[in-house]
């Protein structure tokens, strides 16, 4: 059997290891390169236009939400993102609801961030607790399922979460962390499902055990419910601003006394384990690479910077061993249920009911409406 030949992008540091759909073009340029050149214009505004964009986006939210006591709502992590958004909002005047998703996994840190954070800012907080008998066995059924996409039950809680509290308070604004500069590789098969309830239910149906009495979660009817009948928008603020990560956090820790918690997302315990760990041992994805290469792409790192870090790890061993045990224990595991949970096939979400090829055309179809100013950034 011959060994197939890496290779690797001109330009990010993206490769055929990383993903085994990627195309490159004559100059060795790589799809999501490509992708990202032809995008760029219809999501991040730049300049004195990005800042007239910006003094509009913030006029149509103020009077939106005039006679409320909200005007939009934010989601908060304690991540870096999302803390910059808040602390956006209030520098622009708005009047926002944080919503924070508990899903079990907080670290310290990051409800120390967040506490903080609000105070700083006075902004009201509503946390939403998950069940967790219920959230767990929903984790769980992804793991069995054997798919690298173990990170969407909390995703796409999220998302419906923030769709019920805009709909619960009259609010027609949630203000999204996502910035397409630092975040626009998106591989299908490192991660899919964030959108498709179909897809989430069914892999449930197989390897779950309790029923989803409260889990917040939404199909396409209640889309068009709450874009179509309620007009709630989602913008994504830091499209609309000069964002430069490294100079974001170092604004939060200045006027917010934020810490940071040493990756992207890491700010939730599964999440640093799950990446850290779970994806590059079992599904041989380090999404450090896709991370990296959007920085690149942005101008906010060299590709030389970026495969210098590539070869340090970012995973201390004992914080590993330490969340290992940590993720066994909650999830009420044993080593052996773990190890041979670990050796199961690796699977495919197109080996599962889903919606794809509607989820990919509402892409397809939003990213239209923006090119053309019909859609928020």
């Amino acid at each position: 059997m011959s060994v197939k030949e890496k290779i690797e992008c001109t330009r990010c540091v993206m490769s055929n290891d990383s993903d085994f759909s990627i195309i490159f073009d004559e100059k060795g340029v790589c799809s999501h390169c490509l992708r990202y050149d032809s995008l760029v214009t219809s999501r991040v505004f730049e300049g004195k236009k990005g800042e007239e964009k910006h003094n509009r986006l913030v006029e149509q939210i103020k009077k939106a939400g005039q006679g409320k006591k909200y005007d939009c709502i934010v989601g908060v992590s304690g991540g870096v993102d999302s803390t910059y958004v808040a602390y956006l909002t209030k520098k622009l005047g708005l009047r926002p609801l944080a919503v924070h998703f508990d899903n079990g996994w907080n670290s310290s840190l990051a409800v120390e961030n967040i506490q903080k954070t609000l105070d700083k800012l006075d902004i009201d907080l509503d946390t939403y607790v998950i069940d967790w008998d219920e959230f767990s066995d929903l984790q769980i059924a992804f793991l069995k399922a054997s798919v690298p996409d173990g990170e969407i039950p909390t995703d796409h809680g999220i998302d419906a979460l923030m769709w019920q509290k805009a709909a619960e308070h009259g609010v027609k604004y949630i203000l999204s962390g996502m910035n397409f500069a630092t975040e626009s590789i998106s591989v299908t098969d490192w991660s899919y499902g964030h959108s498709d309830w179909r897809y989430i239910k069914n892999i449930h149906q197989m390897y779950g055990n309790v029923k989803l009495k409260t889990y917040p979660h939404f199909n396409f009817f209640d889309l068009f419910f709450y874009n179509v009948v309620k007009g709630i928008k989602i913008v994504s603020l830091l499209n609309y601003v000069d964002f430069n990560k490294a100079d974001a956090m170092k604004v939060l820790q200045r006027e917010l006394e934020w810490i940071y918690y040493g990756g992207k997302h890491y700010e939730s315990i599964y999440t640093r384990f799950y990446q850290g760990y779970v994806l590059p041992h079992k599904f041989g994805v380090d999404k450090r690479i896709g991370h990296l290469s959007d920085l690149i792409n942005s101008g906010q790192i060299t590709r030389d910077a970026a495969l210098d870090e590539l070869t340090r790890p970012d995973y201390d061993a004992q914080l590993l061993d330490s969340d290992l045990k940590y993720v066994r224990k909650k999830f009420g595991m044993t080593a052996e249920d773990w190890d041979s949970m670990m050796r199961t096939q690796v699977k495919s979400f197109r080996e599962y009911k889903n919606s794809h090829n509607f989820v990919q055309f509402l892409r397809h179809t939003v990213n239209f409406l923006r090119s053309i100013g019909l859609y928020p950034r």
